[in-house]
């Protein structure tokens, strides 16, 4: 997360007072591959509301987990003269596919209109470099606050308040939202999160552990080193590893990470022309049981069927640190990030 300014003076009580400085002209929404729950929106159609622009990608943990509240103020503040505009920028080539992210969006009950940025054309306008990210406008058009990250949700809700209330809409309900996250957007459980994020891919992988290291857009036998140390993970099997992923050629391949976290998250897929790809993970060895994630069941057994976010761990209790072991039964596989929470 990454926080610039702050234009609040006090967050408590039923209206707090807000230091919103002029950041320039709200850029435009021009070059969209595509939109999702709406017509093309331009600047003039939301000219005399307030505007919350929400940049994600489908598979991005931090975005999902802000995604509740997200939601939650369209519900609330779209009749009273919020506009809220998702934008879907697109990390990795799969999730420009629009089949995805119809289906994604669908999965995720994202109801408020959604620009698709597939060329990056509203991510260069805005200057943007975070997912997630949020960009305040006002009901002139102009830019007035934004943040980035996860977090700060309620001084967030204040800033919407705030900008509605200079946009002459009275009678703001000045209670916040109450989330109450479930599954995968339940907020990270900070004090016991010891595994940062991970690529798979060639290009930004860390920590990989196998024996003679990777080996760039080749075939090749890995094989798991006796014991990994914790943030550390390794192939075994018949694998290739390109710049942003790695993809199973042969049945029985397993990926392997030791890490601290209460949720273990795999972004993965079939590769094209691929069918599913069934799986079976285990942990220190043994079936996950009560600590299997929302795609795994108490033994383990999960299927990949499309390229998305797989959760294979949530731990119940105390957090420990822990050796996952994903074995993939079918070819086929792309896996490209780890991702903890």
């Amino acid at each position: 997360m990454l926080r610039l300014h702050s234009p609040f003076g006090s967050t408590t009580g039923d209206a707090p007072s807000m230091r919103l400085p002029l950041e320039g002209e709200l850029p435009s929404f021009d070059g969209a591959t595509e939109w999702v729950n709406s017509q093309p929106l331009t600047r003039p159609a939301v000219r005399g509301r307030a505007v919350l622009v929400s940049f994600g990608t489908y598979t991005c943990i931090n975005w999902i987990r802000t995604l509740p509240y997200v939601r939650a103020w369209a519900d609330k503040y779209s009749g009273q003269g919020l506009a809220v505009i998702g934008v879907q920028t697109p990390e990795f080539e799969f999730e420009g596919n629009l089949d995805n992210v119809h289906r994604a969006l669908t999965d995720m009950d994202v109801r408020y209109p959604v620009a698709v940025d597939n060329d990056y054309a509203i991510w260069r306008a805005f200057a943007n470099n975070y997912w997630p990210a949020l960009y305040f406008g006002d009901a002139e058009g102009r830019a007035r606050h934004h943040y980035f990250g996860e977090g700060e949700y309620v001084e967030s809700e204040r800033v919407l308040q705030a900008l509605l209330a200079e946009a002459g809409v009275n009678n703001i309900d000045r209670e916040v939202v109450q989330i109450a996250p479930r599954g995968v957007e339940l907020g990270a459980d900070w004090d016991n999160l010891g595994s940062p994020e991970n690529y798979l891919g060639y290009r930004r992988t860390e920590g990989f552990a196998s024996p003679g290291g990777p080996v760039l857009d080749e075939r090749r036998v890995y094989t798991t080193p006796p014991s990994l140390r914790r943030n550390e993970w390794a192939l075994s099997g018949d694998w290739r590893m390109s710049m942003v992923s790695v993809s199973l050629a042969e049945p029985g391949g397993v990926i392997s990470c030791r890490f601290h976290a209460r949720d273990l998250h795999l972004v993965m897929g079939p590769a094209m022309g691929q069918g599913p790809v069934r799986f079976r993970v285990r942990l220190d060895g043994e079936a996950p049981a009560a600590a299997h994630g929302l795609d795994v069941d108490d033994d383990g057994n999960g299927t990949v069927t499309w390229h998305r976010l797989y959760q294979l761990v949530r731990q119940p209790g105390p957090v420990a640190e822990r050796l996952l072991e994903a074995e993939f039964l079918d070819p086929g596989l792309e896996a490209f990030v780890f991702t903890f929470g």
